[in-house]
């Protein structure tokens, strides 16, 4: 055991050894969402959701940009850094809700309530972002809907965060039926058992849950929320309610508190296909470079700009 333990270390540091080299080498940034493998976060240059990333990408001079997240995270990063090179590690890193909206369907949405403006979460292809008015994140839905001169507005692709905001605005929201597979694997008696383990633990949640987990939560919020409630707050315990890729950043941020996942299938596979080996693959043979067509970036940017003009 103790000679395998050695060779996982050793394999572990030559490819941190690899990564390191072709990332000067390339003049790369290496970018984590905060549900990626804690190695990859430990390899990033910088850690965050997807719009925080892409923006830190654009403005930074590496001339290659590593994307270790899912595909419509690379594109956005893509559509904001178009002169750069993006790469994703692990083309079948997708993500479903996104894929739950094709420009066809989103067509045949809007065709059923014409002249309604249309919203899009960031978790979306280049090609949806590039037909609607505005895009949001999980942060800032609430104020981009609340900025959209229209009383009735289409929302895609998550329903459930169509209905968080919906609840915070006086517009009727018209939800497209997409949801996040891994946030809805967390129960409302999920959250009922950990708090009775843990009743001092605060609850905090992401708006992709359902309502009825979003009614338990003593906090709702974004990744980057998260992270500000926890460093915050005066609690040492939390239950936190998404993708349980983030305790590793908030265990490292926070080492005097303590985390719970409110059940073991709070793992999105998708975030998990990322490894350092394919990390270091990435970094050496250039590969898997983001390509987008030059009129949907253009159409793509207008839609994000728009939203980074309100928040």
């Amino acid at each position: 055991m103790a000679a395998e333990k050695g060779g996982i270390i050793d394999t572990t540091m030559h490819l941190l050894g690899t990564i390191e080299v072709f990332r000067q080498r390339r003049n790369a940034v290496i970018l984590a969402h905060n549900y990626q493998l804690g190695e990859i976060q430990d390899a990033a240059d910088f850690v965050g959701d997807s719009l925080e990333l892409s923006r830190k990408a654009a403005e930074t001079t590496a001339d290659t940009i590593v994307f270790c997240g899912v595909h419509f995270m690379a594109e956005t990063a893509k559509i904001l850094s178009p002169q750069k090179t993006v790469l994703i590690p692990d083309l079948e890193a997708g993500c479903p809700m996104a894929d739950m909206i094709t420009v066809e369907r989103l067509r045949e949405f809007k065709a059923k309530y014409p002249g309604r403006p249309v919203v899009a979460y960031v978790n979306t292809s280049a090609a949806v972002k590039a037909e609607v008015n505005i895009c949001c994140t999980s942060a800032n839905a609430v104020q981009v809907v609340e900025s959209i001169d229209a009383d009735e507005i289409l929302f895609v692709p998550d329903k459930c965060l169509a209905d968080y905001v919906a609840s915070k605005t006086k517009k009727k929201i018209i939800p497209y039926p997409g949801f996040c597979p891994t946030h809805h694997r967390i129960l409302p008696e999920d959250i009922l058992r950990q708090k009775a383990l843990h009743p001092e633990a605060l609850v905090v949640g992401h708006p992709e849950c359902t309502r009825a987990v979003i009614e338990l939560a003593d906090f709702v919020s974004s990744t980057s929320g998260m992270l500000r409630v926890v460093k915050e707050s005066q609690a040492r315990e939390f239950i936190i309610a998404t993708e349980q890729g983030i305790l590793h950043r908030l265990q490292a941020e926070n080492p005097g508190k303590k985390f719970y996942s409110p059940t073991e299938h709070t793992i999105c596979p998708n975030m998990k296909k990322i490894t350092l080996e394919k990390l270091a693959w990435s970094l050496e043979d250039m590969q898997y470079p983001i390509e987008i067509p030059a009129e949907i970036i253009e159409k793509a940017r207008g839609a994000i700009e728009r939203m980074l003009e309100i928040v």
